[in-house]
């Protein structure tokens, strides 16, 4: 017998349940078919995680022993969500308390008053945790918001701005710096990227780049100072912004000298699917990494009572950008208050885990039951496999682990029942989905009707 956890009603409560599905021969059935073909693939995925700011660190530390052990334990246990990656700002953003940065003395070009005391007081508590939950070393990736204010055209850690050219140089340093603050302690620090949002101005933590001085920060400066200090195993990921433009910033920025430098383009989703850019992207740069790096629900795009059609656009995006290559996946905020906060620039959002700082109750919202369906089924080293279906309204990815079981994951999302036929290796098994379902089928070799022949 095969598996399906399927969960459904998400709205309110959250009903997971699992159940025993059988394959019989196929009988000629030409409708309602998604059909499964295990021997053609694409990608291999690297893995899931999620981000670490201040804010996640902050309300971390209010939770009592036994709540911290949950949290970490869905994230990180390998039972559970099995998280392996985590996503660091540099400096503040505006899930911070408040805004920070390590330096601020602009005559200091050689970093000795630089303080990784702010990093230290609520993100690597929640780091350090985590990495004991995982049982193994987390990855992570460093991303700055903005430079230091000294080192801005407009003397502000936020509303846009641009880093000054006689800067790039100490930016550089300062960027590698930090690199060098978390490895000290002994963390893996894997990848970074140039800038988050560097097409963005906001009223919070954020600085412009364009291609050219991407390229050129890059090529000149940071790339050299990572040679320089013995860090030339980072990667380095360029944009770090929403997927309508990524195209055409690496077509920019990618050229022969700047190539060898680069391991991916790093993408957000809140501009919508552009499902195409990620094809774009794999045509003219196959050797590059696709990541998305940010993905959440914003209260002021959404509202902060959310409906289960708005959270289910996370799965929907999630779906798609993995049927169009993407190599790993990074949510937003593990953790936040019961506002979506702290943020010191009012800009609250959800995460699947929120925490009442007044009853000091959690809440599990439904995009946690969303991503469990991916990152738990779904493992490190998992290589995507092809299907076809018959419609677009259900969202289907399929997924072969390196253990030989297969995860296909799929998403109703229409507001009524669907039927659908599971169609594999002249083997089906008919399926129903309630309305906005998510269900996640596992076909595990040796089992008496998921036979290696059918996998």
């Amino acid at each position: 017998m095969c598996d399906f956890y399927l969960s459904s009603n998400l709205h309110g409560s959250v009903q997971t349940d699992q159940s025993k599905i059988l394959f019989s021969p196929e009988n000629n059935e030409e409708n309602e078919i998604i059909n499964i073909y295990p021997d053609v693939c694409f990608q291999t995925f690297e893995g899931f995680g999620g981000a670490i700011t201040d804010s996640s660190g902050y309300v971390f530390s209010l939770m009592n022993s036994i709540q911290k052990e949950q949290l970490l334990h869905q994230y990180f246990s390998a039972g559970e969500m099995n998280y392996q990656f985590v996503r660091i700002p540099i400096d503040s953003c505006d899930f911070s308390v408040d805004m920070y940065e390590a330096m601020s003395d602009p005559d200091d070009t050689e970093l000795k008053s630089f303080s990784f005391a702010r990093t230290e007081k609520y993100i690597l508590p929640m780091l350090k945790a985590a990495q004991q939950t995982a049982l193994q070393p987390l990855k992570l990736m460093l991303t700055p918001w903005t430079p230091p204010a000294f080192m801005k055209t407009n003397h502000d850690r936020c509303h846009g701005g641009c880093l000054k050219p006689e800067y790039r140089s100490l930016w550089a340093k300062y960027i590698c710096r930090y690199i060098t603050e978390f490895r000290m302690r002994g963390w893996q620090v894997n990848r970074i990227s140039i800038q988050n949002e560097p097409h963005a101005v906001q009223k919070w933590e954020s600085c412009l780049f364009s291609a050219e001085e991407e390229k050129t920060f890059l090529r000149d400066f940071l790339y050299p100072e990572l040679l320089k200090q013995n860090l030339a195993d980072i990667e380095i990921y360029i944009w770090d912004h929403n997927k309508e433009r990524a195209y055409e910033r690496a077509k920019a920025v990618i050229d022969s000298r700047t190539d060898e430098m680069i391991s991916g383009i790093a993408l957000h989703w809140y501009s919508g699917d552009h499902f195409e850019s990620l094809d774009l992207l794999q045509k003219d740069f196959p050797d590059k990494k696709l990541i998305i790096s940010e993905s959440c629900l914003e209260y002021y795009k959404f509202g902060a009572n959310l409906s289960d059609h708005s959270t289910q656009n996370l799965a929907h995006d999630l779906a798609g950008n993995m049927n169009h290559g993407l190599n790993a996946f990074y949510d937003w905020n593990l953790l936040l208050d019961q506002h979506g906060g702290p943020n010191h620039a009012g800009n609250y959002c959800d995460a699947p885990m929120l925490y009442d700082t007044s009853s000091k109750q959690m809440n599990k919202r439904p995009s946690m039951v969303y991503y469990w369906h991916f990152s738990h089924f779904i493992h490190p080293g998992a290589v995507r496999i092809a299907f076809s279906r018959f419609t677009d309204d259900i969202d289907v990815t399929a997924w072969k682990n390196p253990d030989k079981s297969i995860a296909i994951v799929l998403l109703n999302r229409n507001g009524v029942s669907t039927a659908c036929n599971i169609r594999i290796h002249e083997k089906i098994t008919k399926l129903t989905l309630p309305p906005y379902a998510i269900g996640t089928l596992v076909l595990r070799s040796g089992g008496s009707d998921c036979s290696p022949e059918l996998l």
